[in-house]
């Protein structure tokens, strides 16, 4: 828990940004205490999360293997806090773990959410790479009533919480789908967006969003191809008929974050890849988030500085150790022909967060 995060996303104007890891793990040999997770696709390999808890956790890598090695509990302490926050934050739920893997229980995950029903003031964010299990999980037609039975049963047990919670005793029940509970999933390239933004778009939410981070390939939100045989659904616009829970449009996407890998590995992201989501979210109207170019940074790109070829690029003095091209990315991400993009590993901090020289820290128009 860190009430307080430099997570950018979290950073949202008229809140304080907070991250909440209400699931911990027990490592039963050494008695150390930290968080635990399994890798699901190419965007855990090098997870921050993995390796602070390496460090100061259960000293244990996020293996399936390692859950015979854990017990998986969760803290109350952390878990009643955000009723003790008064002032708004907007909260990272699970900023250490998933929360919607198989180890977290049903009975867990209500505990958590009747924590948001009974916490309007602030906003919960939640991302997961399981999507189905988050739409399976939302689509309990018992939900509503697990949840009051939950918020009852935390009040019951804990009445001072009645004192500095914002009761909801007297409505009628935290119904589908909470106004401050945000559900989205990571997707890390095309692949990976076709499989989980479609149960997405299937799951009822007040606000649903993608964070493409680490971002390591293209990925056009208005094309996704799930299924066998593909079907053609548009996030962005609408316009699959996935999901109509009032009789109004089809669900689509409130918001996308894109952000660069960061850390000693670090695979490096195009530009383009960044610019096409930019362009996409800009076409439908969605907010978009640039976090961050992560470790790499380019120091010689076609598109901002010869795009019309009327020079050779002279580039190869400057291909020292820790640099890198990207060539012949033919038709991807809307673009056509070759392109080539020189990136060098300069770290985080000096790779900084302006796309084409503009900060893109957007956010979904909601009410605080």
């Amino acid at each position: 828990m860190a009430d307080g995060t430099s997570i950018e996303w979290t950073q949202r104007p008229g809140t304080k940004g907070a991250s909440w890891n209400p699931i911990r793990a027990r490592n039963r040999a050494t008695g150390k205490v930290g968080w635990h997770c399994t890798h699901d696709s190419e965007g855990c390999r090098f997870c921050y999360a993995e390796g602070f808890n390496l460090r100061l956790g259960t000293g244990l890598a996020y293996k399936p293997g390692h859950e015979r090695d854990i017990e998986i509990f969760l803290d109350e302490k952390t878990l009643t806090a955000p009723l003790r926050w008064k002032a708004a934050r907007t909260i990272f739920c699970g900023s250490m773990t998933d929360l919607f893997a198989p180890f977290v229980s049903d009975a867990e995950l209500d505990d958590i959410f009747a924590i948001a029903a009974l916490s309007p003031q602030h906003t919960f964010i939640f991302l997961t790479k399981r999507a189905a299990r988050l739409r399976a999980y939302m689509a309990n037609v018992e939900r509503e009533a697990l949840w009051m039975n939950a918020v009852a049963h935390r009040l019951e047990a804990t009445p001072e919480l009645m004192k500095v919670c914002h009761p909801i005793l007297g409505r009628r029940a935290p119904w589908l789908p909470l106004p401050n509970v945000w559900l989205g999933v990571s997707a890390e390239d095309q692949a990976s967006a076709d499989k989980r933004v479609p149960d997405l778009l299937a799951t009822l939410a007040t606000i649903r969003f993608v964070s493409a981070e680490p971002l390591l390939g293209p990925i056009d939100f208005r094309y996704l191809q799930p299924g066998d045989p593909p079907v053609e659904i548009d996030a962005l616009n609408g316009t699959h008929g996935v999901l109509r829970p009032h009789g109004g449009r089809s669900a689509r996407l409130d918001w996308i974050i894109v952000g660069g890998e960061s850390g000693h590995n670090a695979r490096p992201m195009h530009p383009d890849w960044a610019r096409s989501i930019r362009d996409q979210c800009t076409a439908a109207g969605a907010p978009f988030f640039f976090k961050q170019w992560g470790a790499w940074t380019s120091f010689y790109d076609r598109q901002v500085e010869d795009p019309d070829w009327r020079r050779v690029p002279h580039v190869d003095d400057q291909m020292r150790p820790g640099a890198t091209r990207f060539l012949n990315l033919a038709g991807g991400c809307g673009f056509h022909g070759e392109r080539l993009v020189a990136v060098r590993h300069v770290g985080k901090g000096a790779s900084g967060n302006l796309l084409d020289g503009v900060e893109h820290y957007h956010f979904p128009k909601v009410a605080i």
